[in-house]
């Protein structure tokens, strides 16, 4: 892959940080962000529908909401990815119960690795993400330019 394939995109270092949670895991979401409300408060946060309001009522951070999971906020939040509106994801999933948008759950997912989108599946991930030094200061990632290689690809069939 040469240079010219690959875009530099800059974390701020006021990040945007998407909050979910599958609802055996909401307690436990709200718990860590009420541990670590002084680190949120200082970041814009987003989160599906019960996920935000409840983070939001009993932590008094300001959580936009988006749709409920299973209404297509997943697909909301994998959007703000593809537009470079999201910087982390905090998810903490449920793995010992079947989702029945699971499909959903493992697109954003993969939109969030295709663009090198730090996500937490767990408390101990999120609180590495969190305590991070990269948290407070611009951070760069570098992904493939995705449009150059649109454009290559359309060319070459």
């Amino acid at each position: 892959m040469s240079l010219q394939e690959k875009k530099i995109y800059v974390m701020a270092n006021q990040k945007n940080i998407a909050l979910i949670a599958h609802d055996n895991q909401k307690h436990q979401l709200i718990e860590w962000c009420k541990k670590n409300k002084s680190v949120l408060e200082h970041h814009f946060l987003c989160g599906t529908g019960t996920t935000a309001k409840m983070v939001s009522e009993h932590t008094g951070l300001p959580v936009r909401a988006f749709n409920s999971g299973p209404l297509g906020g997943d697909q909301q939040i994998g959007a703000r990815i593809v537009d470079g509106k999201i910087d982390i994801v905090i998810f903490f999933s449920d793995p010992l119960t079947a989702q029945p948008h699971d499909p959903d759950v493992k697109a954003l997912l993969r939109i969030a690795q295709v663009f090198d989108v730090p996500i937490a599946n767990n408390r101990a991930t999120a609180d590495f993400i969190i305590n991070s030094p990269f948290m407070n200061q611009n951070y760069e990632r570098e992904l493939l330019d995705f449009n150059k290689v649109t454009t290559d690809r359309a060319k070459n069939l």
